[in-house]
């Protein structure tokens, strides 16, 4: 890195996030040879035309990130997100996706995931201390109609500072 300045802030920059995205989709299209990447956002609006929900994620390979999901305190257990995570879900699997993955916090919407028909998956302890960021999937029914499954043989792992439990 000749004559480079490294710069750190707190402050949001959008331009570096999406700059970095672009370069990161780049290289993971050339080596994988996967080039159907699109991304995927829904969302739901009051009578105002405020946002009071909203998915933001992609589609790639098959498989669709949900990223964000956020539900206003005011519209949690309406329907509202179930709605969003639905309209996300089956455009992701018009687009071709036979999973869909995220992650979350362990205080946040696991119920709802999990009434949604997301199957836990791993577990990142204290992220943030004293919580875990858990991940979870969904598997889709293929084209010909085989039921995706999951290797019997890995289960949800937490990793802790000892190993793996």
């Amino acid at each position: 890195m000749p004559n480079s300045q490294l710069q750190i802030s707190d402050e949001y920059r959008p331009e570096l996030e999406a700059y970095l995205e672009e370069r990161l989709y780049e290289f993971n299209s050339a080596t994988t040879g996967i080039h159907d990447g699109r991304l995927l956002n829904t969302s739901a609006e009051d009578d105002n035309g405020d946002i009071v929900a909203g998915i933001s994620g992609h589609t790639w390979g098959g498989c669709c990130e949900i990223r964000t999901l956020w539900v206003h305190e005011a519209c949690r257990g309406t329907g509202v997100g179930a709605a969003l995570m639905q309209a996300a879900e089956q455009e992701a699997v018009r687009r071709g996706c036979r999973q869909i993955v995220l992650s979350m916090h362990s205080f946040q919407a696991s119920r709802f995931y999990e009434r949604l028909g997301f199957r836990r998956l791993a577990a990142v302890p204290n992220f943030p201390r004293g919580h875990e960021n858990v991940i979870y999937i969904k598997l889709h029914v293929g084209a010909g109609g085989e039921q995706p499954q999951l290797d019997q043989r890995r289960r949800t792992e937490t990793i802790d500072n000892a190993g793996v439990r």
